[in-house]
C-alpha cells in the first residue's frame, strides 16, 4: 500500500497575534514545528505549507480559512492537518503529534 503525503498547513502573519504576547511568531512556529516533526517522525511523507493570511492567496479554501482567521474566528498561528484544526495561538506539540499518528505516522522511537 502506497503512503500518501500528509498535508500540514500553518496560517499566520508576520505581526504577532494580539492575544499571543510572548509567543513565537507564526513563521517561527512553522519552522519549529517542521523541525520537531522531522526529528520525531523521520522519513514520513508530509508537506508543510506556511500561508500568510495578509497576502493574496490563490487557493480558494485557504483564502476562506485566512479570512476566518482575519475575522477572529481563529487565533493564529493556526495549524491544520488534512483540513482539521489541531492548534491555534500558542501551539502545543502533543495535539499535533496525536493527529499525525492518527493519520499513520510512526515515531522513530517506536
Amino acid at each position: 500500500m502506497e503512503k500518501k503525503t500528509l498535508s500540514i498547513e500553518i496560517f499566520g502573519a508576520e505581526i504577532a497575534c494580539a492575544s499571543c504576547v510572548n509567543a513565537p511568531t507564526s513563521k517561527d512556529t512553522y519552522e519549529w514545528l517542521q523541525a520537531a516533526i522531522d526529528r520525531k517522525y523521520p522519513n514520513q511523507l508530509y508537506k508543510i505549507t506556511y500561508i500568510d493570511i495578509q497576502r493574496p492567496i490563490d487557493n480558494e479554501r485557504q483564502q476562506d480559512i485566512a479570512n476566518r482567521v482575519l475575522e477572529d474566528e481563529f487565533f493564529y498561528p493556526l495549524v491544520m492537518i488534512e483540513g482539521e484544526v489541531v492548534g491555534e495561538g500558542n501551539i502545543q506539540l502533543n495535539p499535533v503529534f496525536a493527529e499525525l499518528e492518527k493519520n499513520g505516522f510512526t515515531s522513530s522511537s517506536s
